[in-house]
């Protein structure tokens, strides 16, 4: 039996500009029950890029993108880490762009 093809998601918000450093401080240490529960839901291959204005663009791959974000939702540490990031935001992370092209 061949694994589905992954679900690739990408997003995209804004730091403020004050926060960008402490942002990136944050994401160099990662909380290791935040990590292991992202993989536990199945993200995987998660990965943020973050522009020197702040721009941040997030891609992560999923073989079931729904199931996945609602494990999330249920997840305590999920519930602390975006309560801790919040404060963060310039613009909040909206709806996830979709995918018009992909190279294997």
């Amino acid at each position: 039996m061949s694994n589905p093809s992954p679900h690739r998601s990408c997003f995209a918000f804004h730091i403020k500009p004050e926060a960008i450093e402490e942002y990136k401080h944050w994401h160099a240490n990662v909380w290791p029950e935040m990590l292991q529960a992202l993989s536990a839901c199945g993200f995987r291959n998660y990965s943020l890029f973050m522009r020197d204005d702040g721009m941040v663009f997030g891609y992560l791959e999923s073989n079931d993108f729904a199931a996945a974000n609602a494990c999330m939702a249920e997840q305590d540490v999920n519930t602390r880490w975006q309560a801790a990031m919040q404060p963060f935001f310039a613009s909040i992370p909206g709806d996830k762009w979709p995918e018009v092209f992909h190279l294997d």
